[in-house]
């Protein structure tokens, strides 16, 4: 068993009060349409009136990362000041975390528990943000998004991004409910998202990928990073500017990042051990879900702690569950988490040459709990 002191170091996820999640159920209070979001009003994060709000989400922009390289971002930076943090879910993950946003749920309900999971009842994994079209997302995440329920009293919704997002499975599972807008470039994105903040009264959701993929490739801090964070910094100034006086911006991220050298990884296929009892080997380098044999999840859970050590918190799913890690959970999305739960500290990496091969090629990492990974700015403009 693990003691929650063993969680030092980690950050608990803010459901219900300040997370991702609770960034719609807020707007739709501040468009003055609660009644439109069933549940309880977020208890941590209060919005001013408007009649309009424009949702931009920067992919990988963590609190700690955008306070740490503040210079790079002038603009975002100088909306920091008394404004708190909020969190990611768990895992701290874009298909996690886009889910939560949309429908306004904890993952543990909405079902999208990590890049990858196991689908139920066989030896495969989904993977969430490239989907499998044999899954329907529908059946996936069966509940009504909240943007569906905004869109539902009358609110003009709008969802602006990539035009080869419009039909994914994470966008019809995540998303659905509002109207789609096809986006590849900035300057597209920026005229979209000031067209559809004129309705009254109206949520704009408006996705920006470039600084995770930067991160995910050359690492935080690198010149590319930066660069890239002063590209995003402009485009959320000048959003600002494109937007009617009277809607407001608010600025989020799904998550955060930190790199994981060569010398502090571990890779599964080098340690035979770490195989036994395995059926399924999922999640991401930062947060794994294993999937074990039957009867084979106690050994699995000790031999990975011995392996391991203080390079991760190993939980069993109960654990995890009652550390509400993923918040209430569901019976169907129970087999989704996995029997064995993995949550890497400091930079530490779990890998996979085999299974997960470019994953090894990547710098910055994300999903584990960690505060550069789950402290997510909420800057309102």
């Amino acid at each position: 068993m693990t003691s929650s002191a063993e969680s030092a170091g980690f950050v608990q996820p803010a459901y219900g009060s300040r997370s991702l999640g609770d960034v719609v159920p807020a707007i739709a209070v501040a468009l003055g349409l609660s009644a439109a979001i069933p549940g309880p009003t977020p208890t941590g994060l209060a919005l001013p009136p408007a009649p309009a709000y424009v949702v931009l989400l920067v992919d990988g922009l963590g609190a700690e990362l955008l306070g740490r390289y503040a210079y790079a971002a002038p603009y975002l930076s100088g909306l920091l000041a008394g404004q708190q943090a909020g969190t990611a879910g768990v895992p701290s993950t874009t298909a996690t975390s886009l889910t939560s946003l949309g429908t306004g749920l904890t993952p543990g309900v909405h079902g999208l528990v990590g890049f990858t999971s196991r689908v139920p009842g066989t030896e495969q994994l989904l993977n969430a943000l490239f989907w499998d079209k044999r899954i329907d997302p529908m059946e996936w995440q069966p509940h009504p998004t909240a943007f569906a329920d905004l869109a539902a009293t009358g609110a003009e919704v709008t969802v602006v991004n990539k035009r080869e997002f419009a039909s994914s499975g994470l966008t019809v599972a995540a998303h659905r409910g509002g109207q789609f807008v096809g986006a590849d470039r900035v300057g597209e994105r920026l005229a979209a998202a000031a067209a559809a903040a004129r309705a009254r009264p109206s949520l704009t959701y408006v996705y920006e990928g470039d600084l995770d993929w930067t991160g995910h490739r050359y690492g935080v801090a690198s010149e590319q990073w930066l660069q890239q964070l002063s590209m995003v910094d402009a485009e959320a100034e000048q959003l600002r500017a494109a937007l009617p006086s009277d809607a407001r911006l608010v600025v989020v991220a799904d998550h955060g990042m930190v790199d994981s050298p060569s010398d502090d990884r571990t890779d599964v296929d080098t340690h035979p051990e770490l195989r036994d009892g395995l059926v399924l080997l999922g999640g991401e380098a930062r947060l794994r879900h294993l999937y074990c044999a039957h009867g084979a999840v106690a050994d699995v859970a000790t031999t990975w702690r011995e392996h391991l050590g203080d390079r991760a918190l190993v939980l069993t799913r109960e654990e995890a569950i009652g550390r509400s890690w993923f918040g209430p959970t569901e019976p169907q999305v129970l087999p989704r988490l996995g029997d064995v739960i993995v949550a890497c500290r400091g930079s530490h990496g779990v890998f996979s040459s085999v299974d997960f091969g470019y994953e090894t090629t990547l710098i910055g990492l994300h999903g584990s709990l960690t505060p550069d990974e789950m402290l997510i700015p909420i800057l309102v403009g």
